[in-house]
């Protein structure tokens, strides 16, 4: 947690400063002209939640995730302006709101943060009058978030290169630095990194494909040099196992692939590769020269791409199998539920007892509690120490300019401050953004500096309301995920070893397939783990006892792919018996896990032969089963 107060050293994003600077001051600007701050100040709102949506790299993905959210926005934002003054009415509403909107978090990153403005807009709907009639506030709000989604458009037509392109190149050129560091203790960093941009990548041309239930030539050619470097990175544990580096001529070649993806060249392919001396250095040596051929061929053909994503369903199929999904899913409920209750706990609170301009409380607890943002223990503490920074910056701006023109260049300042300091970490967010809306709430209720003090009181009652309703009350808040996400993920392993050495020609496409779930399964243990540490104990104890294991069950995985890129190259197929016994040694391995909240050592014997191709799995297998917790 107290590495959330330490700034992470993140480049400033210059376009992203000028647009939200411009977003948010040039509709106060046109509000005071027109006679009519409130309706700036609404604008200024939406244009707010745009900014903070715009956070994808490819121009359609950041389309999404702007407009879509938007949308849920506005329909916040009404029906809070419906119950505004109801009471108990309002506190129902609410209620249903939040439960809805937690639930929409579990779907994916659009769908959370247009949950998130859904339960935000009507907070704020259901707290400030807003002005006549009831349409006005809702087209203000949107139009705040075209103003963002416009400003960010006009750089579309000068962009020097695709951004999937761009991700694609940064891909090949992290599994070149994954080759340079085969053999090395920079390796397991270098897979983690490549896990990463494999994931981006593939994200980014998903999000592009989804607007299309056919084929586009351009996402054809970028799919197919994507997937056809999966061989490539599956050689490299296999190298790395060997501990013999590689050529420095290999990861040289595979620089200059990223270079050529990057410029879309075509023509013959010129490689100078030395011999392979080796397996493994065959296994490259293949993958490369056949990921050369595709990456320079102009036009692949599109119904002979091995499409490891598949074809995108029509769009109102995948609304009817996410709503399925989402209303038959425990893990929905429980969020929906958790939210729902500090929410309607807020709101019921506020009623009962005189809180002036209410909204703030519940404001905190949608902020803080939003289930997929991370941890809410650490997130409340870092939510009150940001407000309160952010409210010694209001203060003086608040009583200092009056409310007129001199707010426009005040927002100015304030607005670019919001992205220069979100990617420093939530607590910098949280001060950021508090300002801005303390600044936009008072020219629709004129408090002036009178907003500060109860600001801070509010933020610490929903932090109070979040950390009892939504942290404590909850059993699994005193339990960490990664055991059970682990004991999965081992699962798959043993269905990988299973398909992967089964000896009836499995599918090769279908292996590709299952050891990219794998990793993205891993990937996603590691960030349950690090959300787990930063939980005050027992939670964060025991999430640093599993971490050993954690590594252990990656290096089995690898160990896994590079016995199966030697086999391809010539290396003897093991026995049936063996790979039968390792895969029982992992399910038991598994069982093991999601039985117990500490580790216990168990220690295996994998008998086999030394010579064997699965001689580094099964040692792999046979550490993984002798960690021990170091809690008794």
């Amino acid at each position: 947690m107290l590495n959330g107060l330490l700034p992470q050293p993140t480049p400033i994003h210059r376009a992203a400063v000028l647009r939200a600077s411009v977003a948010l001051a040039a509709p106060l600007a046109v509000g005071f002209a027109a006679d009519r701050p409130a309706y700036g100040a609404l604008v200024s709102m939406g244009a707010l939640s745009g900014v903070i949506g715009d956070t994808a790299d490819a121009y359609r993905m950041r389309i999404l995730n702007i407009a879509v959210p938007q949308l849920f926005g506005a329909l916040g934002i009404m029906l809070g302006t419906f119950v505004f003054g109801t009471g108990w009415a309002a506190v129902a509403v609410l209620t249903l709101v939040g439960l809805v909107s937690g639930m929409m978090s579990t779907i994916g990153a659009v769908a959370s943060v247009s949950g998130l403005l859904l339960l935000l807009n009507a907070v704020v709907g259901a707290g400030l009058p807003m002005p006549d009639p009831w349409w006005v506030a809702p087209l203000l709000l949107t139009l705040g978030g075209l103003v963002v989604l416009v400003l960010t458009l006009l750089s579309w037509p000068f962009r020097g290169k695709l951004p999937e392109r761009v991700a694609v190149a940064d891909t090949y050129r992290s599994i070149a630095d994954l080759l340079t560091a085969a053999a090395t203790p920079e390796y397991e960093q270098q897979r983690q990194a490549v896990t990463q941009s494999l994931n981006t990548s593939y994200d980014l041309i998903l999000a592009r494909r989804a607007r299309y239930h056919g084929r586009s030539a351009p996402m054809v050619r970028l799919l197919s040099q994507l997937n056809v470097v999966i061989p490539l990175v599956e050689a490299a544990p296999a190298v790395h196992l060997r501990r013999h580096p590689l050529p420095a001529e290999i990861p040289a070649a595979v620089r200059e692939l990223a270079d050529d993806v990057e410029r879309s060249r075509t023509g013959e392919p010129e490689l100078r590769l030395p011999e392979p001396d080796s397996p493994e250095a065959r296994a490259v040596d293949s993958a490369l020269r056949h990921t050369a051929t595709v990456v320079h061929k102009a036009d692949p053909d599109p119904y002979n791409v091995d499409d490891r994503l598949g074809r995108p369903a029509a769009l109102g199929v995948r609304i009817r199998r996410t709503t399925r999904s989402v209303l038959l899913s425990s893990t929905s409920w429980r969020y929906g539920l958790r939210l729902a209750l500090c929410i309607g706990l807020a709101q019921a609170l506020t009623s009962l007892i005189p809180v002036p301009r209410s909204y703030w409380v519940a404001l905190t607890v949608t902020f803080v509690l939003k289930p997929d943002f991370g941890s809410v223990f650490s997130r409340a503490v870092l939510r009150a120490v940001g407000t309160a920074a952010g409210l010694v910056i209001a203060a003086p701006v608040l009583s200092a300019v009056p409310i007129g023109w001199w707010d426009v260049p005040v927002m100015v300042v304030l607005a670019a401050l919001i992205p220069v300091l979100t990617a420093k970490g939530y607590a910098f967010q949280t001060a950021a953004i508090t300002p801005v809306i303390l600044l936009l709430s008072d020219l629709l209720n004129h408090e002036g500096v009178g907003l500060v003090w109860p600001r801070f009181l509010d933020s610490l009652i929903g932090c109070g309301i979040v950390l009892i309703a939504g942290y404590l009350l909850w059993p699994e808040s005193w339990h960490t995920r990664i055991g059970s996400r682990l004991a999965d993920a081992v699962t798959d392993i043993a269905d990988y070893v299973a398909c992967g050495f089964d000896g009836h020609g499995t599918d090769q496409a279908e292996r590709v397939r299952a050891r990219r779930r794998l990793y993205r399964d891993l990937s996603s243990v590691r960030s349950e783990f690090q959300r787990a540490l930063t939980e005050p104990p027992p939670v964060g104890t025991r999430a640093a006892a599993w971490w050993p294991l954690v590594v252990a069950v990656e290096r089995i995985v690898d160990a896994t792919t590079a016995a199966r890129v030697r086999v391809n190259h010539g290396v003897p197929e093991p026995s049936p018996d063996e790979v039968s016994g390792i895969e029982r040694q992992l399910r038991e391995l598994a069982d093991g896990i999601r039985s117990s909240e500490v580790l216990v050592e168990v220690r295996a014997e994998l008998p086999g032969d030394e010579d064997s191709v699965l001689e580094p799995l099964r040692q792999e297998v046979a550490a993984a089963r002798a960690i021990a917790s170091p809690q008794p």
